[in-house]
């Protein structure tokens, strides 16, 4: 018996090193913030806003770099079915991805766009809603092998928001399907441009945030362990380019990723029990000199 605990406790130690080499803590995320899912970074005004899943209300904060709550929007005349993640555009404008669809079930799912001058207001109301529907998916929920359709990330980019899926199907295999939407108000038909594989390993490969750089040339896609960094690619087709895979070496709840600048990613993990809610930077450096050769 003793022998297992010092045999756990130097897991735990090197689990420690190995993500020290890695993620660098910046701060604890507010007590109050225990299901962060989602985050996009103010590059004017220093601020990191972000946002909470189901069963939370619909408020968008405002974080400093000391990780208090500068600032706080209640978004009026709507409801946080399931805000799922967070992301802006070139001009500032930050839209809510309310698209989270864990049972597959869905049918109102949709993005608010939020005026970038409205974010200095206690109180705002979405410039328009975009909704959209998987023209793929024939029944609500659709058979257990086919819980294709549930989605936690995604950015926007030329005027399109790029949606990834996060797989729920029994016998999951890693597929994720990137799905386009046109950035502008009304009903969509969802158009589906590609799919691609992670792994067969759901609690290491189920996708639960995305984000691009501020120049447009990186797209990331995060996990509960690991980061897929693409990069050089054609226009839209984001997998054309290099594609590079990295293990972060520390499991938790990780349900947010955005670009701090083109150089350097920020990471947020839900708060479970004693773990998580913590805010975590990498450099892109750093992230691809420990991926996968």
């Amino acid at each position: 018996m003793k022998n297992c605990i010092l045999l756990l406790a130097s897991i735990a130690l090197l689990s420690c090193q190995l993500s020290s080499e890695l993620l660098t803590t910046i701060y604890s995320l507010p007590k109050n913030l225990k299901e962060v899912s989602g985050m996009t970074y103010s590059s004017d005004d220093s601020i990191l806003w972000t946002l909470e899943d189901s069963g939370n209300a619909n408020v968008l904060y405002g974080l400093n770099s000391n990780g208090m709550i500068a600032k706080t929007v209640t978004v009026e005349n709507v409801k946080n079915i399931d805000w799922e993640d967070i992301t802006k555009d070139k001009e500032g404008n930050v839209y809510i991805g309310d698209f989270g669809n864990n049972e597959n079930e869905r049918q109102d799912l949709c993005i608010y766009k939020m005026n970038k001058k409205s974010l200095d207001y206690e109180n705002a109301v979405p410039d328009y809603k975009i909704s959209f529907f998987y023209p793929e998916q024939k029944k609500f929920p659709p058979k257990k092998k086919e819980l294709f359709y549930d989605v936690e990330s995604f950015f926007e980019f030329k005027n399109n928001f790029y949606l990834f899926t996060k797989n729920r199907s029994k016998g999951f295999d890693g597929t994720v399907f990137i799905y386009k939407v046109p950035n502008r108000a009304g009903m969509h038909k969802a158009e589906l441009i590609t799919d691609f594989k992670t792994c067969d390993d759901y609690d290491n490969c189920a996708i639960t945030s995305a984000a691009i750089s501020p120049d447009q040339t990186k797209v990331v896609l995060l996990s509960h362990s690991k980061i897929w960094l693409f990069e050089n690619f054609s226009s839209d087709d984001f997998l054309s380019g290099i594609r590079t895979e990295t293990e972060l070496q520390h499991y938790s709840q990780k349900e947010a990723i955005c670009f701090k600048n083109n150089a350097t990613l920020l990471i947020a993990d839900e708060r479970v029990k004693k773990t998580g809610g913590e805010l975590y930077e990498i450099s892109i450096n750093k992230l691809k000199s420990k991926s996968k050769p």
